[in-house]
């Protein structure tokens, strides 16, 4: 499928600009389709709850197949964030303290590491990839990167990582959410013990449902702390007095999944599904280079990365981020602010044209604050 194909899928573009996939994909026709499927679907059968079931079921052996694991390596989740405390929790840290992390990790993941210091944990943070290397040693019983940085873009060498900590007798976490459905990803080459990702941003689907893949499920210093009927060997024995966990990565599962959610993720998941991955990444990295160049020459500051580390966005430096995007969206802009930057994030249906006119919207702007400062 060509990008002005994929493009055609979105019809909102022709309104917006969407800019802004590192924090929520484009709605899709397919999407549209999917939400009406479900309310159809609740309008024929009333609780249809085996075809939710199945829907849930369909996401997660779709997601497996987009990172090459196995289905019963993949776990429903709400959320990356209860994915991250579902793998933390299952960890002994009495022998092994040592916790590595870096401050381009995402807070919410974040934050969950931190909460595992009551039990024993040593939170450690590198300063970069080198830096890893240099803090992984025996006391190490988790190492933790994102693939992507979710604010300046930065890929993270997380299969170099995976050897480093493997090497230590040590686990690797990686935070895919902002590289799955814009690169291949593959859990065998990265050597990850352990990803999350979500179907809200870059997988084009809605929030509310993400995927904890796990090497090795069963394999683990204790079972999850946080669980629910679905984390059963059996969910639907309804059993109240046996606690039970399959060997499988369902293990990890807790209540009831977001069913009509799922229905949006499934749709997201067949659109990636469709694509080559390989020329996605490529067709992402020209108009990365051309949005940095671009916007460089006409005076605006951008965060550098180099491209081959770089991820799907650019990081736009400004004194206002979340002012300078309600500006941007005043002209049919979308865009993402995350700290000190505001983020202009690309996926397949982007195109030039889009980063033109981003340009443009921010000389106006540009040369509109500089008349107000003259006169005022």
């Amino acid at each position: 499928m060509t990008p002005e194909a994929f493009r055609a899928l979105f019809p909102g573009q022709r309104r917006l600009r969407h800019l802004a996939s590192c924090s929520l994909g484009a709605r899709s026709t397919a999407v549209d389709e999917a939400m009406a499927r479900m309310s159809a679907d609740m309008a024929e059968h009333g609780a249809p709850w085996e075809l939710f079931e199945q829907q849930v079921h369909e996401a997660r052996v779709r997601f497996a197949a987009l990172v090459g694991a196995r289905p019963d390596q993949v776990a429903v989740m709400p959320n990356a964030s209860v994915g991250a405390y579902q793998a933390a929790s299952t960890m002994d840290w009495r022998d092994r303290p040592r916790l590595i992390t870096t401050d381009r990790e995402f807070p919410s993941v974040a934050h969950v590491w931190l909460a595992q210091r009551p039990n024993g944990a040593e939170v450690v943070y590198a300063r970069d990839a080198d830096d890893y290397a240099t803090l992984i040693d025996e006391r190490t019983r988790l190492v933790s990167a994102p693939l992507v940085g979710y604010q300046d873009a930065v890929r993270l060498p997380v299969a170099e990582l995976a050897r480093t900590a493997h090497d230590a007798g040590a686990e690797l976490f990686v935070d895919a959410y902002q590289a799955v459905g814009v690169q291949p990803v593959d859990v065998a080459e990265l050597g990850c013990d352990y990803l999350v990702a979500g179907t809200s941003k870059y997988l084009l689907g809605l929030p509310g449902l993400a995927f904890l893949y796990a090497r090795h499920p069963d394999r683990t210093d204790r079972d999850p702390q946080l669980t629910g009927w679905f984390g059963r060997v059996n969910p639907f024995a309804f059993d109240p007095r046996t606690l039970d966990f399959p060997a499988a990565a369902t293990r990890f599962q807790t209540g009831t999944p977001a069913f009509p959610v799922a229905y949006a993720a499934n749709a997201g998941l067949r659109l990636i599904g469709a694509l080559d991955l390989a020329r996605v990444r490529a067709h992402i990295g020209g108009l990365t280079a051309l949005a940095e160049a671009s916007l460089i020459e006409q005076g605006e500051r951008v965060r550098h990365v180099p491209p081959e580390r770089r991820g799907a966005h650019v990081g736009l430096l400004t004194g206002s981020p979340a002012g300078l995007t309600r500006r941007l969206a005043e002209r049919g802009l979308v865009v993402s602010p995350r700290g000190d930057v505001v983020r202009i994030s690309f996926h397949y249906y982007s195109d030039a044209e889009d980063v033109a006119a981003l340009c443009a919207a921010l000389h106006e702007l540009g040369v509109a604050s500089a008349l107000h400062q003259r006169t005022a």
